[in-house]
Formats: C-alpha cells, sequence, structure tokens
C-alpha cells in the first residue's frame, strides 16, 4: 500500500485541511478502501449533502474509469488516489498505469443516438459535478476539484 498521510480528528477539533495519499489494488470495489473516509471528511468538513453526492459520485466515477478501462483490472498494476478535503476546497487525482486515453474522443452521450448506450456517462457526470476536471497530456490522471459554492 502507498504512503498515507492521515490526521486524526477529534470531536473538538476540525483540522484545516485531510491529506491522504493512497494506492489501489485493480480489482472491483477497490474504491470503497477509500471513499468512505473520504466521504466521513466531507461531513467534517460541513460539506452539504448535495455536494456530496456529487463528489462521491464524480470520485467513484473516476476510480471505477482507472480500474477498470486505464490498468484492465491487472493485478499487477494499482490506481493511485490522491485526495484533499477542506472546508471549501475538494481535490482528487487519480492515476492508473493504463495507456491513457483521450477524453475529446468521448461521444457526447446525451445525443439522440447514445442515449441508450451504457458508456461514456463517466465523463460527462464528472464534469457536470466538479468545478474543474483536468486531464494529463497522456490522458492516464484526472484531477477533480470542487470549489464551495459561498452563496
Amino acid at each position: 500500500m502507498g504512503k498515507q498521510i492521515v490526521q486524526s480528528v477529534s470531536a473538538d477539533h476540525v483540522p484545516e485541511g485531510w491529506h491522504k495519499i493512497t494506492d489501489l489494488p485493480s480489482e472491483r470495489g477497490a474504491s470503497r478502501l477509500i471513499m468512505e473516509e473520504l466521504l466521513d471528511h466531507l461531513g467534517i468538513h460541513g460539506w452539504s449533502p448535495s455536494d456530496i453526492f456529487a463528489i462521491h459520485l464524480a470520485a467513484e466515477e473516476a476510480i471505477v474509469n482507472a480500474l477498470v478501462h486505464g490498468n484492465k483490472l491487472d493485478p499487477s498494476k494499482k490506481v493511485h488516489v490522491d485526495c484533499f478535503v477542506s472546508p471549501d476546497t475538494v481535490r482528487i487525482q487519480v492515476i492508473d498505469e493504463g495507456q491513457g486515453f483521450n477524453p475529446a474522443t468521448v461521444p457526447d452521450c446525451t445525443l439522440d443516438e447514445r442515449l441508450e448506450v451504457p458508456s461514456g456517462r463517466g465523463v460527462m457526470l464528472m464534469r457536470t459535478f466538479m468545478t474543474r476536471i483536468e486531464y494529463s497530456a497522456a490522458g492516464n490522471s484526472v484531477l477533480l476539484e470542487k470549489i464551495r459554492d459561498q452563496t
């Protein structure tokens, strides 16, 4: 397992930010090894239920895409996940060991001819729910960022 940086949280102290780095095995369900802790820290930092839902969905999509499409569930490969949560910012970077892809080539899943096709929705959901989404040039890393709406 990769290096982990975790700050403990007591009931009377909420840290400035929580940061955790972990390497997940390339197997179905591996996202559970980070998601529960991520969701807990979103709550600790006062993120709204709708934001928690959006971040959960986007992070889950990114991790599952890395496991299934990037690493092709190859047990010799890992998915590196770097999470940061603060009261106003969430950043999640997901890096796989696959060949990468060009996100511009993912077909628009909202086109009439694609409505029944089960693939291609993850990228659209991540773009919809996060403030910023950025892919590496190689296409095997995605950075998800959500900035809390101050209104």
